[in-house]
């Protein structure tokens, strides 16, 4: 069992990849880091799906403009309207 609970680990990281933040580090710009790795990551799917044909390119285009449009929404409402310095 403890196989499979490794296996499954090993997938997620292969699938979800996480990569280290080397920017100015605030807690917007983490957050928005976050973000858009999990844009990039979704972004690369839609396109691997669209490649190989499983989803149609008009599809694929109504998807991209979806995620980036939450992407747009996250950054307006955490880094345009949050203000974390104390003063």
């Amino acid at each position: 069992m403890a196989n499979t609970d490794k296996q499954k680990k090993d997938l997620n990281k292969f699938l979800y990849p996480v990569h280290n933040y080397h920017g100015e580090f605030t807690p917007n710009n983490l957050a928005f880091n976050a973000n858009i790795q999990e844009f990039a990551q979704k972004i690369s799917y839609v396109c691997s799906l669209e490649t190989n044909g499983k989803i149609p390119p008009e599809e694929a285009n109504k998807k991209i403009k979806s995620l980036w449009k939450a992407l747009k929404q996250f950054k307006h409402n955490l880094i345009d309207n949050t203000d974390f310095s104390s003063d």
